[in-house]
């Protein structure tokens, strides 16, 4: 080997080593990132769980967190933005440790995904999240399904892959829907998976992609396991839980049946029937379930007519849950008083319970489908038992 020869190759070694020892240094001088993933909790605003973007500083280890569930339900305007469907939510950054102490003292899990980002996409993140923490950037428009803490965790790691994230989530299923998945995890609070299930249109049973069944933050940990970072290889590094879970668990995914729903409602209403010869306790019974139904009712028309909360809207459930009915309170009053009621009662009942009927058809009609078989099942029985023991006297009359 000649001088020459010997001398480039050293040079040539040299430059490796001057990149190599530049790339390592790019890697440590970048932020390490995470996302963490709070189980769900015992409050109803809990029962869907939480998350955060965790980012650790290399210069100094610092673990902060940026985490976008914050809202301030001492605002002047909370109650009406809420009931409008214009909720504010805002990004707060905290100490890790200090974000934990909630979770450690309800017996809330955590589990930390550690991501492998190159350098400049993790510096890109950390630099974003820092400029969408300051207070004059921290507020957005939340929208329970479509833009909660979750969805934002999702999309800030997707424009730090330019992209990658979403298109890798867009084209799977798993088949669930928002409403299934509402109703699941809201399951153990009675009252909100009523709410759930009854104030949910058709727009909540469109099959959703593993990018938007991200809006639940157990299921955007469990795609994270699967996805590819932009460099081709397993987006998540490393995982660990950080917190035992010691609350009630996550709902199982259990299948939804309709007979049983229907079993019940036709044993109610063949005891209406075969105690139709004493009027004044079926308009007993009827009373609350009429005065219950209309408001539920005018509830459904609210959501529907004169907010934002697009997932409420063209709810087919008005068509059993009708306002109509307390248009026939006072002709059960007057039942109970043994008083004539008016003559348009009768003809009312029916016009309720042909409401009931139109929405068994509109179910299996080709339209876009709402999952309501069950409360379908439920009502139409009753509200035909109803008018089969008060129509007939109206039309004798």
């Amino acid at each position: 080997m000649t001088f020459f020869q010997s001398t480039t190759a050293l040079a040539r070694l040299a430059l490796l080593c001057v990149l190599w020892l530049s790339a390592t240094a790019a890697w440590a001088a970048a932020p390490r990132i995470g996302v963490a993933t709070m189980q769900p909790g015992e409050i109803f605003f809990e029962r869907f769980g939480h998350n955060a973007i965790v980012v650790v500083d290399p210069a100094t280890g610092q673990a902060t967190s940026y985490n976008f569930g914050f809202f301030d339900p001492t605002e002047p305007d909370f109650v009406s933005r809420f009931a409008e469907g214009e909720m504010r939510y805002y990004l707060v950054a905290l100490p890790f440790e200090e974000d934990l102490l909630h979770y450690r003292e309800t017996g809330r899990g955590v589990t930390l995904q550690w991501l492998r980002l190159p350098p400049e996409q993790a510096r890109a993140l950390a630099d974003a999240l820092a400029e969408r923490s300051k207070p004059e950037n921290a507020r957005y428009r939340y929208d329970y399904f479509t833009d909660n803490c979750s969805t934002q965790v999702r999309d800030a790691l997707n424009t730090a892959l330019g992209g990658a994230l979403k298109s890798q989530l867009s084209g799977r299923s798993h088949g669930n829907t928002f409403r299934s998945e509402a109703v699941r995890l809201a399951s153990p609070a009675t009252w909100m998976w009523l709410g759930f299930d009854l104030g949910l249109g058709p727009a909540a049973d469109k099959p959703m992609s593993r990018w938007e069944e991200a809006y639940v933050p157990m299921r955007l940990a469990d795609s994270l396991r699967e996805v590819k970072n932009t460099d081709r290889q397993p987006l998540v590094e490393s995982e660990m839980q950080l917190l035992p879970h010691t609350a009630a668990p996550e709902p199982a995914e259990m299948p939804r049946r309709w007979l049983p729903w229907l079993g019940a409602g036709v044993l109610i209403a063949v005891a209406i029937m075969l105690l139709g010869r004493y009027p004044r306790l079926i308009a007993t019974i009827a009373l609350p379930y009429w005065l219950v139904c209309g408001i539920a009712g005018l509830l459904l028309a609210y959501l529907w007519g004169f907010t934002d909360h697009w997932a409420a809207w063209a709810n087919r459930n008005l068509l059993l849950l009708n306002p109509l009915c307390l248009a026939l309170l006072p002709g059960a009053i007057s039942v109970l008083r043994r008083r004539t009621p008016p003559r348009w009662f009768g003809v009312c009942v029916t016009i309720v319970a042909v409401a009931a009927v139109i929405a068994w058809i509109l179910h299996w009609l080709p339209l876009r489908p709402q999952y309501n078989q069950t409360w379908i099942a439920l009502l139409l029985p009753i509200h035909a038992a109803f008018a089969y023991v008060f129509m007939p006297r109206r039309l004798l009359r």
